[in-house]
C-alpha cells in the first residue's frame, strides 16, 4: 500500500463542512486481497487495536466494524486505513468519527478521508496506522521497504510508538481548557481560529475578535497577571485588605530560607515565587534540612523562593469569572489505598489502570509516576516503593493535588460557605483578573473562613478547566460558557458580514465591484482576491490570494467589519474554504476551465466544486439562474433566502420566484435601453440603466453587466440600501488601478487598447462579444493566448472564437509553460485558427508575450480597437501605456472604414483581395509592414 498524496481540509470541501484529511492510496496488489483473505489480519489488528470493536461501520451498531472486516471475504485496505487512523486519534483524546474511502478511480487506488481535530495528529496517525497495516500482513505482501528496513532499526513495537503519538498529540492538541473554550464558543456559534502551535486562539472575525492564550484573555489586564505570578506581591496585597493569607517571606539562599522558617514557624511550605501547576512545592517541612533541600527544588524552576506558615486542610481551587464565583473543586493529591496485599509500585500501577487516566493532559485524569517527590514522601514515612500498605490507608505521593501530577477533583460548588463565595470574589477583584483561580486550603469549604480558619495561599491568572469540567467525583461544571459570555455579552456581534464568490468568470470584477458598494457605505471592508488581500482599499499582500489561507489573513485583521471573499476553484480543491460560513454566497457561472486537471474532468463536477460556497450560505445564496449548472445548486442550500440573477426578463422559474416574494435580480428591457431590476417581497425596485454603470461601457459589456447585478443583489442581501448600491455601481468602473486585468480601457493612444486577463473560452468570448459591439472605425485586432495547463480542446476553442472577430490576431504563450513546450500553445493556436479557415497572412506568432504585446500596438493603427489577453498584467499595463507610436496618423477627411470581410457580422465577402482592384464600394491597399487591408472608399 503506498501513500500517493495528502490533502489536508481545513474549512468546508467537497467531502465535509468540517476539517479532514484525504489521503489517497495505491494498494497495488493488495487490491486482490481484502481483510478476510489475509491470513491473521483480523485478529492481529483487533490485538493491537482492540477498541476498534466498537466501531459501528455501514451496520451502524458496535461491532459493525469487525463484520465488515471478517464476513464475505472482508474489505479493503483502504477502508481499514480510515478506520485505524480515526481510532488512534481517538486513543490520543481526539473526538473524531467522520470518514469514508473511495475508489480514486484507477484500479487499487483510494481516496481516503477521514476527520482530524489538529492537523499534525491525523497526519501523524496516518502514518502510524499505515505502519500497522504494513506490520500486519504476510511478509510476501509487505511493501519491499517495510520488509527490508534499515539494518539498525529496531523491530515494530506498535505499543510503544503509540505511546509516542499520545505524547505528540499533547504538545500539539487544545488542552483541556483551551478545548473547553473553543467547544462553549462553537455551542454559541461563535467562530474560532488557532493562531500559533500552542494555544492563542482568536473567537470571532475583524473588528469584533477576542482571542484567549489558554485561560488569559484578551481582556485580561497585564499589570493583574503580573501581580499575581508574583507570590510576594499578591499576599501583600490581599493582606492589606482583610483577606486570609499566611504569613510568608522571599529568600535568595538555602541558609536564608531555614532562617525565614525559624522565625515564621515550622511547619512551613517551600515553593518557587513565579512557577504555577505546582511546580517546585513542598508542604509541611518541618525542620531546617528539609527546608534547604526544598529550596533547592524551588531554585530549579524561580531564582527567588518563597517561605510561607503551612495551611492544615484540604487545597480548594475557587473559579472566578467576570466577578462571579462559578465553580469549586477539592484537590486531593495523588494517592494509593492499602489493601494489604499489593505494594505501594503495584497500587500505582493499579490506580493507573483506571482508563479516566491518560499521559498529561490526554484524559481527565493523570497517571501518578513514582518520582523524586514521590520518593522524598515514602523516605519521610520510612517507606519504600515494595512496601504493602495496611488495608484502607491512604498514602499520599504528592505533595500537592495539581490534576496534572495525578489529582483528583471533588466538585463542591453547591456547598461552599458564602462568605468563602465573597472571599473569593474580593480576592479576584483586589488582583484585577477577569478570569481567577484562587487556591483556597480549610478544613471544610461548606464552613465560613471566619470561624474554622483558613487562608488563600495562592492566586492564579491562567487557572486550568479540566478539574471542573470533569471533575473525578461531583457534579461536572460548565466554566468555559460563563467566559464566553464575558467575552461576548448577549447581544454583542462575534462576526462580520461574510460575501463569498465563485464562478468561472468574473470572480474578481463582482468582488471589487461589491467591495466597493460595501466601501461607499461606510464600512471597512476586506477584500481578498486575485492580486492581493486589500483592507479598506489599501493592498496589504500581493499575489494570488483567492484560497483559505488569504481569507483568513482578512478575518484575522482587527479592522475589518465586512469581507468579500473571491474563492477560486483551486483552493478549494487544494485545502478547503477558510472559514465555515457566509452570510451571503454566490456562484455566477460554470463553464469548461481547468478541465482535466485534479480529478475535475467534467462541468458538472467542476459545478460540485463551487456549489460548496452555496452549500455554507447562511443568509442568502445567490445563483445565475441561466446556467443551468448554477440553477440545480438551489437545491444544495440551507441559507435563509436564494436570490436569482437572470438577463431573461421572461425566465419562467424567476417569474414564480418573484411572484412568491422572492429575490431577483433582473435585466429588463425600458425606453431609454436596459434597466438592472430588483424584485423582494414583491416590490419592482429598478435600480440602474445598464448605460450608466461605467464598468459596461455604456451597456456594450454584457458580461460586466452580469457581474454589476450579481453585486447589486448581494449588497441588497447584505442590507445595503438601493440608493447606496446605485451610488456605488455608478462610482465603479474597470481601471487598470480599480480592478486590474479587467477589462482595463487605455485611449490614450490613436487608437483604442483593451487589456484583459481572460484565459478561458467563456471568457474570450464575451470580450470577443464586446469587441463585435464595440464602435471601432478601423480594425479589430487581437493579442491571444491560452494557459499551458488547459486541454487542447481548450486552447482550440479560444482560437476559433476569436478568428470569427478579429482582423489580426497574434498569438503566444505564457511566460509559466505549466508543462507545455515553448511554443505549443501558440501553434495550436495558429492550427486552430487555420483550421477554421482563418487567412494565414494575418496570424502573427511570438511566443514570448512582451514581444507579442510590442507587435500588436506597432500593427495598430488610428482608428483600430487592440485587444490585449495578458498574463503578467502590471508588465502587459505599463507595455501599453509607455509605447510611442513610430507613426503619424495619416490625416483623412472622412473616417477610417470598417474591419476586413471575415471578421463582418453580416458576412460581406471582398472581391478581389490578393489585388489592388477594388470590389464594390472597397478599395484594397498596403500598410508599411506589407499587410493587405479593404477600406470602405468615400461617398
Amino acid at each position: 500500500m503506498e501513500l500517493t498524496e495528502r490533502r489536508v481540509y481545513r474549512g468546508p470541501s467537497l467531502y465535509a463542512h468540517f476539517p479532514v484529511m484525504r489521503l489517497t492510496v495505491d494498494l497495488g496488489p493488495l487490491e486482490d486481497w481484502p481483510s478476510a483473505k489475509i491470513p491473521g489480519f483480523v485478529d492481529g489488528l483487533l490485538e493491537a487495536v482492540p477498541s476498534l470493536r466498537s466501531h459501528t461501520c455501514s451496520y451502524e451498531s458496535a461491532g459493525g466494524f469487525v463484520r465488515r472486516l471478517s464476513e464475505d471475504g472482508g474489505t479493503w485496505l483502504g477502508h481499514v486505513l480510515e478506520h485505524v487512523a480515526i481510532e488512534l486519534q481517538q486513543l490520543t483524546g481526539a473526538n473524531v468519527v467522520f470518514g469514508k474511502t473511495r475508489s480514486a478511480g484507477p484500479a487499487g487506488v483510494y481516496h481516503v478521508v477521514f476527520e482530524f481535530e489538529e492537523e499534525r495528529v491525523g497526519e501523524a496517525a496516518a502514518d502510524l496506522a499505515i505502519e500497522l497495516l504494513h506490520h500486519l500482513l504476510p511478509e510476501d505482501l509487505r511493501p519491499k521497504r517495510a520488509r527490508d528496513g534499515a539494518e539498525d532499526e529496531p523491530p515494530f513495537d506498535f505499543g510503544a510508538k503509540l505511546v509516542e503519538l499520545v505524547d505528540f498529540a499533547q504538545r500539539r492538541q487544545l488542552g483541556p481548557s483551551t478545548g473547553a473554550l473553543v467547544r462553549a464558543a462553537e455551542a454559541r456559534d461563535i467562530p474560532w481560529m488557532r493562531l500559533n502551535d500552542q494555544s492563542l486562539i482568536q473567537f470571532g472575525h475583524g473588528k469584533h475578535q477576542k482571542r484567549i492564550q489558554a485561560t488569559v484573555t484578551s481582556e485580561t489586564r497585564h499589570i493583574a497577571v503580573s501581580i499575581a505570578s508574583d507570590k510576594e506581591e499578591t499576599n501583600r496585597i490581599l493582606a492589606d485588605l482583610g483577606l486570609p493569607v499566611p504569613r510568608q517571606r522571599v529568600v535568595r539562599s538555602a541558609e536564608a530560607a531555614a532562617s525565614a522558617a525559624s522565625r515564621l514557624g515550622y511547619p512551613v511550605v517551600v515553593k518557587p515565587l513565579d512557577a504555577n501547576h505546582g511546580r517546585g512545592v513542598s508542604l509541611d517541612l518541618k525542620n531546617g534540612d528539609e527546608v534547604r533541600a526544598a529550596f533547592d527544588k524551588a531554585r530549579e524552576h524561580a531564582r527567588s523562593v518563597v517561605v510561607e506558615n503551612f495551611l492544615s486542610g484540604f487545597d480548594h481551587r475557587m473559579l472566578v469569572i467576570g466577578g462571579e464565583l462559578v465553580a469549586v473543586a477539592k484537590r486531593v493529591p495523588g494517592h494509593v489505598v492499602g489493601d494489604g496485599v499489593h505494594s505501594i509500585a503495584e497500587l500505582v500501577g493499579i490506580v493507573n489502570a483506571d482508563p479516566r487516566r491518560g499521559i498529561g493532559h490526554e484524559k481527565v485524569l493523570t497517571r501518578i509516576e513514582l518520582d523524586a517527590q514521590a520518593e522524598r514522601l515514602m523516605a519521610q514515612k520510612g517507606v519504600s516503593a515494595s512496601t504493602v500498605l495496611p488495608k484502607d490507608e491512604v498514602f499520599f505521593l504528592r505533595g500537592t493535588g495539581n490534576l496534572s501530577t495525578g489529582g483528583t477533583a471533588i466538585d463542591l460548588t453547591d456547598v461552599v460557605h458564602p462568605d468563602n463565595r465573597e472571599m473569593a470574589i474580593r480576592a479576584a477583584s483586589a488582583i484585577g483578573l477577569d478570569v481567577c483561580g484562587v487556591d483556597f486550603i480549610t478544613d471544610d469549604i461548606a464552613e465560613s473562613y471566619r470561624e474554622v480558619g483558613g487562608g488563600i495561599c495562592e492566586v492564579n491568572a491562567a487557572p486550568g478547566f479540566r478539574m471542573h469540567v470533569a471533575p473525578t467525583e461531583g457534579k461536572s461544571r460548565d466554566v468555559a460558557g460563563p467566559v464566553i459570555d464575558m467575552l461576548f455579552p448577549a447581544g454583542t456581534p462575534s462576526k462580520i458580514p461574510i460575501a463569498a464568490i465563485t464562478g468561472t468568470n468574473g470572480k474578481t470584477t463582482t468582488s471589487r465591484m461589491l467591495a466597493h458598494i460595501q466601501k461607499m457605505n461606510g464600512h471597512t471592508v476586506g477584500l481578498a482576491t486575485t492580486d492581493g488581500v486589500y483592507i479598506d482599499g489599501v493592498r496589504t499582500v500581493a499575489g494570488d490570494m483567492t484560497g483559505p489561507q488569504s481569507a483568513q489573513m482578512v478575518l484575522r485583521d482587527p479592522a475589518v467589519d465586512l469581507a468579500v471573499l473571491e474563492t477560486a476553484r483551486g483552493g478549494l480543491l487544494r485545502a478547503g474554504m477558510g472559514y465555515r460560513s457566509c452570510n451571503v454566497g454566490a456562484v455566477l457561472n460554470v463553464t469548461a476551465d481547468h478541465l482535466g486537471i485534479k480529478g475535475i474532468d467534467t462541468l458538472e463536477q467542476l459545478a460540485e466544486v463551487k456549489r460548496i460556497v452555496i452549500e455554507v450560505a447562511r443568509d442568502c445564496a445567490v445563483v445565475n439562474a441561466d446556467d443551468l449548472h448554477c440553477l440545480k445548486m438551489a437545491d444544495h442550500t440551507k441559507a435563509a433566502r436564494i436570490a436569482y440573477v437572470t438577463m431573461n426578463p421572461k425566465h419562467d422559474l424567476v417569474r414564480k420566484h418573484i411572484r412568491a416574494g422572492g429575490l431577483a435580480a433582473v435585466l429588463e428591457e425600458g425606453i431609454n435601453g436596459q434597466m438592472i431590476t430588483l424584485y423582494d417581497k414583491g416590490v419592482h425596485l429598478p435600480l440602474l440603466w445598464t448605460h450608466l454603470v461605467p464598468a459596461t461601457m455604456e451597456g456594450k459589456a454584457l458580461h460586466n453587466v452580469q457581474n454589476a447585478m450579481f453585486a447589486a443583489v448581494m449588497a441588497y442581501a447584505m442590507g445595503v440600501k438601493v440608493e447606496n448600491v446605485r451610488q456605488g455601481l455608478r462610482t465603479f468602473d474597470t481601471s487598470y488601478f480599480q480592478v486590474p486585468g479587467r477589462m482595463n480601457v487605455f485611449d490614450k493612444l490613436p487608437f483604442k487598447v483593451i487589456l484583459d486577463y481572460g484565459h478561458n473560452p467563456a471568457a474570450v468570448q464575451a470580450m470577443a462579444d464586446l469587441a463585435r459591439r464595440l464602435d471601432c472605425g478601423g480594425r479589430r485586432i487581437c493579442v491571444l493566448s491560452a494557459p499551458g495547463d488547459r486541454r487542447d480542446e481548450d486552447i482550440e476553442e479560444i482560437a476559433r472564437i476569436a478568428g470569427k472577430v478579429f482582423d489580426r490576431i497574434v498569438v503566444r504563450r505564457d511566460d509559466d509553460l505549466r508543462g507545455r513546450g515553448a511554443d505549443e500553445v501558440p501553434k495550436l493556436l495558429e492550427a486552430a485558427l487555420l483550421a477554421s479557415g482563418y487567412p494565414k497572412e494575418q496570424i502573427e506568432v511570438l511566443p514570448d508575450e512582451q514581444e507579442a504585446i510590442l507587435a500588436g500596438l506597432a500593427a495598430a493603427r488610428a482608428g483600430d480597437l487592440l485587444l490585449i489577453f495578458a498574463d503578467k498584467i502590471s508588465r502587459s499595463w505599463k507595455q501599453v501605456i509607455y509605447f510611442k507610436p513610430d507613426w503619424e496618423p495619416e490625416r483623412r477627411s472622412s473616417p477610417p472604414p470598417p474591419p476586413s470581410s471575415h471578421a463582418l457580422p453580416l458576412g460581406l465577402e471582398v472581391a478581389g483581395a490578393a489585388s489592388d482592384e477594388s470590389a464594390a464600394g472597397m478599395t484594397v491597399i498596403a500598410d508599411e509592414r506589407g499587410v493587405r487591408l479593404a477600406r470602405e472608399q468615400d461617398d
